[in-house]
């Protein structure tokens, strides 16, 4: 039987609790830390894109954050003197389960992902600080200190989601090159007096830069997000000093909000930055989230990142345990989320200099040609696919891992579909005699084999308990698609092959003696 991984996650921010949580649906030994006392407050985080949900599905977790977000968010734009209004729901995405973008606070995406640790019986080990980390080969020492004293701690594998100031990153020698922002990001949470929509997000496009209110406050009503010019070198990634109400009132009044501050409950500077470690990981030792590479807030992907890495490395970790040579599997972690961190900082980097750029080039663009589209920008908004690519691009639901040395085509391309590395694109079929969804058929932890209507029998392959087969009875042919635990295709055969679905099984370190399991987890096949 499979030896469980033990891993030492290291940050219990939403890559880390990500990580653990993946990692321990397939069958890892969790350990999770964080120095802080008490999860940070107030969240900074505020946008979950569908990508991100789709990942978390098979986790067990979409319910609970679903409840708590704005599932068909209203923005007021406000362009020179226009103010136009978008609905982002229920946009053109037949190929998601989730056509929208989700507000909702890192506050409360951390409680749900800790409450489905809890019920694993996994606890965060809060004021437990990551002194020092060793890859000796066979397995990561460490160094840990906690209230009752310092510790020494070994693991198969050390997850470092600790932050842009990461101790994991700095201790395995990775580089971290980049450089900060001219501009800073204003937070508050206050209360706000005029005619505001209390279920309406306010946005401001001017020469100055973005204003942003949002009604999502934690500690009061609405969160306000503006950028400035920056004062000063602050610790990247932390709330920094209050910003006095005078500013704040200033910065609404220029934007033109006609809002009126009844009420501070907090504010805070933070200077931001843009940067990429030189690699995610090597030997037992993985870095994801902010501890792998630093955004700008534009288009809201930290957060969103940061889970769809660890959905990424947490089952790679848990099968690692089963190889003799886990090498390909593990180094296909830096070979696929680095590309698409890439990716990434590029779409950020210009989105923020186009947003809060202080040049003069920017702030004309937003000053002067923004006010002047205004007219047509509602006509264009209209245009439900033009919307939807955008929002498409920004969840990245395009990302692909073609390269990667864990996606196989076999045998002669098929026309049409996704090619091994795409995600699975959801979409209705119909199995073991029900029609059903295909990312419904596969929320669940594991490796899935879907098999098409005519697809030999391999039922008979010696395999890890978290594998399901599935025929497909609506889709016609002989081939196979195997769909990883994070739903991108690992394998796509145009006529089944034993032999192709074994070595692929292998070099996951999927394969055990035991018995496929099906969608409920008893060991069978769907047809």
């Amino acid at each position: 039987m499979r030896r469980q991984a033990s891993i030492l996650v290291a940050g219990a921010g939403p890559a880390g609790l990500t990580l653990a949580l993946q990692a321990a649906a397939h069958g890892a030994r969790i350990r999770i830390i964080d120095r802080r006392p008490s999860a940070p407050r107030p969240s900074r985080a505020l946008i979950l894109h569908a990508r991100t949900l789709e990942v978390l599905r098979p986790l067990g977790v979409t319910a609970a954050l679903l409840a708590r977000a704005d599932v068909a968010p209203c923005v007021d734009m406000r362009l020179g003197g226009r103010v136009i209004r978008v609905r982002l729901a229920d946009l053109a995405l037949p190929d998601t389960a989730f056509p929208h973008l989700s507000l909702i606070r890192q506050a409360d995406v951390e409680q749900a992902l800790t409450e489905a640790l809890a019920d694993r019986g996994i606890e965060v080990e809060r004021g437990t600080e990551l002194l020092s980390v060793l890859d000796l080969a066979q397995e990561a020492r460490t160094v840990l200190r906690s209230p009752a004293g310092a510790q020494e701690a070994a693991a198969d594998f050390v997850g470092g989601c600790d932050g842009p100031a990461s101790t994991v990153r700095a201790q395995a020698g990775f580089g971290w090159p980049g450089r900060p922002y001219a501009t800073e990001i204003v937070l508050a949470d206050a209360e706000l007096a005029g005619e505001l929509r209390s279920d309406t997000t306010q946005a401001v496009v001017g020469r100055r830069g973005l204003v942003f209110a949002f009604p999502l406050g934690e500690q009061a009503a609405w969160r306000l997000l503006a950028t400035r010019p920056a004062r000063g070198e602050l610790p990247f990634g932390q709330p920094g000093p209050p910003v006095p109400a005078a500013e704040l009132e200033a910065m609404l009044d220029q934007a033109g909000l006609g809002a009126q501050i009844t009420g501070l409950a907090w504010s805070a500077r933070v200077q931001v930055q843009h940067r990429l470690a030189d690699r995610f990981g090597r030997g037992r030792i993985y870095l994801a989230g902010d501890a792998a590479h630093a955004y700008s807030p534009a288009t809201g992907q930290g957060m969103n990142a940061a889970i769809q890495d660890a959905a990424n490395l947490g089952w790679k970790l848990a099968f690692a345990a089963g190889l003799p040579h886990p090498g390909e599997l593990l180094e296909s972690y830096d070979r696929e989320r680095r590309p698409a961190a890439r990716q990434v900082l590029t779409l950020t980097h210009l989105a923020f200099w186009a947003e809060a750029g202080t040049g003069p080039l920017p702030s004309a663009l937003r000053g002067e040609l923004a006010p002047l589209a205004a007219p047509v920008l509602p006509a264009l908004l209209g245009r439900r696919r033009l919307v939807a690519a955008a929002v498409r691009l920004v969840s990245q639901l395009g990302v692909s891992y073609r390269s990667s040395p864990l996606s196989t085509e076999a045998g002669a391309r098929p026309r049409g579909g996704p090619r091994a590395g795409d995600r699975l694109p959801d979409q209705a079929v119909y199995c073991a005699g029900r029609s059903i969804r295909l990312h419904e058929l596969t929320a669940r932890p594991g490796v899935h084999v879907l098999l098409d209507r005519d697809a030999d029998h391999l039922e008979d392959i010696s395999s890890g308990e978290l594998v399901s087969v599935h025929r497909l009875a609506s889709r016609p042919g002989r081939g196979l698609l195997v769909i990883r635990p994070d739903g991108h295709i690992g394998l796509r055969c145009r006529v089944a092959d034993r032999r192709q679905l074994t070595a692929w099984l292998a070099r996951a370190g999927c394969t055990e003696h035991s018995q496929y399991r099906g969608p409920d987890g008893s060991p069978r096949t769907t047809r």
